[in-house]
């Protein structure tokens, strides 16, 4: 909870720092920043499959399957970052001019995503070695690395995007290589913490790419589910963001400072819906699968109420916070509004995040997941968007409203698929042994 709060606070200063320059360039650094959101969701989706893995692996504290896990996800995601930050680096102004036709805002995104996408092949390292120490049970390694690099990036940001301490002003590109720095620090970090601790995460290479095939077939059968979901959602993510964006740059400029607000008020969810996918996970490798049903009811049942309790607080006290971007009033007023829709949400939203992340995921139940996902985000979601931002040219927090009922579908059908139990797989026995025949010479088998 810690780790995701601080990721947000400081994405909430970036925000407000770059807000100072103008719409066009929060528009620009929001849009560019897809595909950042794109590839971390990638590096989720492998992390979670590795995750899953992990920690059934530590109830069971067998660190050489551990480190396997690792690297099967550490090879992949490497590949997934050098693709994408090569594609982004070559061609920022097509990729951009996928999510808006405003010329300013292509141009100004361009020179952030040109400088950032370097940035990709850190985080990928960073972010596996993260997932698999909160895995084993030590979320306050990745939490000193997180904290460490993004004081350094907000120190940076302020210094290069205004022209601090004798430094030119760089406006976006001062953003964008704040940004570089600090996650290629992070990566640093966490490796030398990893390491120097002899954290169970810890090994030399060579153990890294031990997997074989077998191993292989089994992690990607549970891993590729996760990341076509995540892939999905991401799409669909970006699907919102591109409606946003044609309906008007002020509209996308509210929607990047609403979210960011949001992600403030949701860290907790994501923090304990990824723990609680730990504490399931560990059980089952354990093989106390009463323990670990009843676990996941707890966590089907947490976030509703403490998500009330969330919403209610975002309602009466984010609008406040609004007040600290240079933003015109009737842009403030639109904020607000889709600020208390928002927190009207959240309830539903930790109940999903629990279990999709925690309960279904944590054993192994991901092609399920995929479904639930998918279906919720390209049947319902967006299809809602584009009729209410485009067609029906709908007020932003009205949109908002519409994509909610998506959350809905997914929370009953997540509810439905816990209570049939279909859900937990111990995903570390290993299977039987291939039996074989041996005939003696009256033709008869040998047991």
């Amino acid at each position: 909870m810690l780790q995701n709060l601080l990721i947000s606070s400081f994405t909430f200063a970036d925000t407000l720092m770059i807000g100072q320059l103008g719409p066009v360039q929060i528009a620009a650094v929001g849009l560019a920043n897809q595909m950042f959101f794109i590839t971390v969701l990638f590096f989720f989706g492998l992390g979670s499959g590795a995750s899953i893995f992990i920690a059934q692996y530590w109830g069971k504290k067998d660190l050489k399957s551990i480190h396997a896990a690792m690297g099967a996800a550490l090879s992949a995601a490497v590949t997934g970052a050098l693709v994408i930050a090569s594609c982004s680096i070559m061609f920022p102004r097509q990729i951009m001019g996928f999510f808006t036709s405003d010329a300013a805002v292509i141009s100004e995104g361009s020179i952030y995503l040109r400088i950032v996408a370097a940035s990709y092949l850190f985080t990928a390292v960073s972010f596996i070695f993260s997932t698999s120490l909160r895995s084993t049970e030590l979320a306050h390694y990745p939490l000193i690395s997180t904290f460490s690099s993004l004081a350094v990036n907000i120190l940076l940001n302020y210094i290069l995007i205004f022209g601090k301490l004798g430094f030119p002003a760089m406006g976006v590109a001062g953003a964008a290589l704040g940004t570089l720095i600090s996650r290629g620090m992070e990566v640093v970090i966490i490796l030398s913490i990893a390491y120097r601790k002899q954290t169970p995460a810890a090994a030399p290479v060579k153990e890294y790419l031990s997997f074989d095939r077998y191993f292989l077939r089994r992690y990607w059968k549970t891993a590729l589910p996760v990341i076509l979901n995540e892939l999905a959602w991401a799409l669909g993510m970006v699907a919102y963001k591109m409606v946003y964006a044609r309906m008007g740059t002020d509209v996308i400029a509210s929607a990047n400072v609403s979210e960011a607000i949001q992600s403030l008020f949701f860290v907790m969810f994501i923090g304990s819906g990824n723990a609680s996918a730990v504490m399931i996970g560990k059980k089952i490798g354990q093989q106390r699968y009463d323990e670990a049903s009843l676990y996941a009811k707890r966590f089907l049942i947490l976030p509703v109420f403490s998500g009330l309790a969330v919403g209610v607080f975002m309602s009466l006290f984010a609008p406040l916070i609004t007040l600290a971007y240079n933003l015109d009033p009737e842009l403030t007023l639109i904020t607000q509004r889709s600020l208390r829709i928002l927190a009207f949400l959240i309830p539903v939203r930790g109940l999903t995040i629990h279990a999709v992340i925690g309960v279904l995921r944590s054993g192994g139940d991901t092609r399920f997941s995929l479904m639930l996902e998918a279906s919720g985000i390209w049947g319902i979601g967006v299809p809602l968007a584009v009729l209410g931002g485009l067609v029906l040219q709908l007020p932003i927090y009205f949109v908002y409203l519409l994509i909610g009922t998506e959350e809905i579908y997914k929370a009953l059908l997540s509810i439905f698929r816990f209570r049939s139990g279909k859900w937990l797989n111990d995903l570390t026995e290993e299977p039987p042994a291939p039996q074989t025949q041996v005939i003696n010479a009256a033709g008869t088998e040998i047991p």
